[in-house]
């Protein structure tokens, strides 16, 4: 990866964009980004391997469906997460609503 060149978004907020050159399953990209060039070379790691693994799977599959199985993986690993953390937000809440109405409870019986 490259030393990224830094561009100011054409928004209110002064955000400074990176771009990055990094190659992703042998293609070469140029990416904007407003992250770190670590979170960036994570982001492109983890495509690579999930393009990769795709692959591998399939080896007469064609390099645009290996994207797209790719692509399709890592929805349904997002979309899992987001499942996930809505349960245990959920959960949080619940408890959270318990202790509040615990303590309204005691605050309620020293009166």
């Amino acid at each position: 990866m490259s030393t990224p060149t830094t561009l100011r978004a054409m928004t209110d907020e002064p955000e400074v964009k990176n771009i990055y050159n990094v190659q992703v399953a042998g293609l070469s990209l140029k990416l904007r980004s407003t992250h770190d060039a670590k979170t960036v070379e994570e982001l492109v790691q983890s495509v690579d391997q999930k393009v990769n693994e795709a692959m591998q799977i399939n080896a007469t599959a064609s390099f645009q469906n290996a994207l797209v199985l790719a692509t399709l993986n890592m929805a349904e690993e997002l979309m899992l997460l987001k499942k996930t953390l809505s349960v245990e937000l959920d959960h949080i809440e619940t408890r959270g609503r318990d202790v509040l109405d615990r303590f309204d409870s005691i605050i309620a019986s020293q009166r």
